[in-house]
């Protein structure tokens, strides 16, 4: 016997990607995962760390804007992450498309 979901999948949020672009001793980066930390408890994603020390295309991609944030694969921040904006930004990142496939 298969059981269906009581939800359609159009009306289920998906899981965003946040990627924070970082290197040691940077105080803007640490800023920036406490606030990300502090969304998180908010809104839920999935949440990675990239140390670009040492990888010479992180740093010459990176280096000068870090922090970088990235929402889904796309640069939302740099330098300083806005709480509110932030918020606002992963809200309608897992709000899910209604009008898909209609």
């Amino acid at each position: 016997m298969r059981l269906r979901s009581h939800y359609a999948p159009a009306l289920m949020a998906r899981v965003v990607r946040v990627v924070l672009y970082r290197a040691e001793g940077c105080h803007l980066c640490e800023r920036a995962r406490a606030v990300l930390e502090d969304a998180r408890a908010e809104v839920p994603f999935d949440f990675e760390e990239i140390d670009i020390g040492g990888d010479e295309e992180l740093e010459a991609k990176y280096r000068e804007w870090l922090p970088v944030v990235e929402i889904d694969g796309q640069r939302a921040f740099v330098y300083f992450v806005d709480p509110p904006a932030l918020r606002r930004k992963l809200n309608a990142a897992t709000v899910p498309d209604t009008k898909a496939g209609g």
